[in-house]
């Protein structure tokens, strides 16, 4: 299933970082790993903003490991 830009909030931000939280309960982790999932949120995220994100599968935090402005990497860090 694609990216749902209503599933993603913020949770706290300060000094230029983002806490953010994504929820999709059909997709799994490995989805939101894939290359380009986060894609449609790059005009909202900054490389180095964290990601709690909840998946079908699991519960994930991710960072946003590179931002070209509008490719997102993103990568675990638990």
């Amino acid at each position: 299933m694609p990216f749902e830009i209503q599933s993603l909030s913020v949770l706290a931000y300060a000094n230029g970082f983002t806490l953010w939280h994504y929820r999709n309960d059909t997709d799994t982790r490995a989805q939101f790993l894939a290359a380009g999932h986060f894609n449609p949120a790059a005009h909202l995220v900054r490389r180095g903003d964290i990601i709690l994100a909840r998946s079908a599968d699991a519960f994930s935090i991710l960072h946003v490991s590179a931002h070209t402005g509008t490719t997102v990497t993103v990568a675990p860090i638990v």
